[in-house]
């Protein structure tokens, strides 16, 4: 399975690189895995509805050019479906049975994802209704996605 994550913004900690890394590490064991680091557009402090609009559309249009018309889409997105770590193992699970060999997990800027990038989403989750920096949610993904094939193979790790 290839699994890529597209995340807007540079990550500057530390100590998320390095978990991140070590997810990395542990996943290329299950499946190759790329991140792709998009850089986020500069938007003032106090901006327009249509000036924000016009920062996700080109983030969004970075993000889209990215992603081949043969890859499942999950978009991280507040108001997506909230699953379990097994339900997540299984949807994974599933895709890859149904020949579904390329997942691309995406992760918008501080404003959010595009509509360009939502419609052609094949799937929105979230992983709460709290907002979390976008940084540390490529760490909580990279660690859910590792969990995941633990799961499906049965491996201890789960709790």
């Amino acid at each position: 399975m290839k699994i890529t994550i597209i995340a807007v913004g540079k990550l500057k900690e530390k100590y998320l690189k390095q978990g991140i890394q070590e997810y990395v590490k542990r996943l290329g064991a299950y499946a190759n895995i790329d991140i792709i680091e998009l850089p986020d557009e500069k938007a003032p402090e106090n901006m327009s509805d249509a000036e924000a609009e016009e920062v996700k559309r080109k983030e969004g249009d970075r993000i889209l050019s990215k992603i081949s018309t043969d890859t499942y889409i999950i978009s991280l997105e507040i108001m997506g479906e909230m699953l379990t770590s097994e339900e997540l193992a299984r949807k994974m699970d599933n895709l890859a049975t149904h020949g579904k060999s390329k997942i691309a997990f995406v992760i918008g800027g501080s404003l959010g994802l595009s509509k360009e990038v939502t419609d052609r989403s094949d799937f929105a989750l979230s992983f709460s209704k709290m907002t979390f920096p976008h940084q540390l949610m490529r760490l909580v993904l990279v660690e859910q996605v590792y969990r995941a094939f633990r799961i499906n193979r049965g491996e201890p790790y789960h709790k």
